[in-house]
């Protein structure tokens, strides 16, 4: 059986950079996106800083292997009119060695967990 997402899609899960815009697929309710705000839930209701990392699948990883891996979404940007999230996979960066790969992706590549 396929386990399904919460619900909120992903460009609701994560803090948009410093200036306001929208995540990939923009936001039809035309609600400004604010680092830290999580879609009903109070303010103050949540102990602490909400942490803006995601879980997400990284499709076409660095070493080729075709297959999607497991990531973490920290960030989003916009450029040229298109949406790239910052993330940090695991890939096979030598012959029987694995490490931490950290960078931009288009939002084409990456999928809610």
């Amino acid at each position: 059986m396929a386990r399904q997402g919460s619900g909120i899609p992903l460009r609701d899960r994560v803090r948009v950079g410093g200036t306001p815009g929208r995540p990939p697929t923009g936001d039809s309710s035309g609600l400004e996106q604010r680092p830290g705000v999580r879609p009903g839930v109070r303010p103050g209701s949540l102990p602490g800083p909400v942490c803006p990392a995601r879980h997400c699948w990284v499709a076409d990883a660095v070493d080729g292997d075709g297959e999607k891996r497991p990531g973490l979404l920290l960030e989003w940007r916009q450029r040229d009119r298109r949406w790239e999230g910052l993330v940090v996979y695991a890939a096979r960066v030598r012959t029987g060695s694995w490490g931490l790969v950290q960078e931009w992706l288009p939002a084409e590549l990456l999928a809610p967990v």
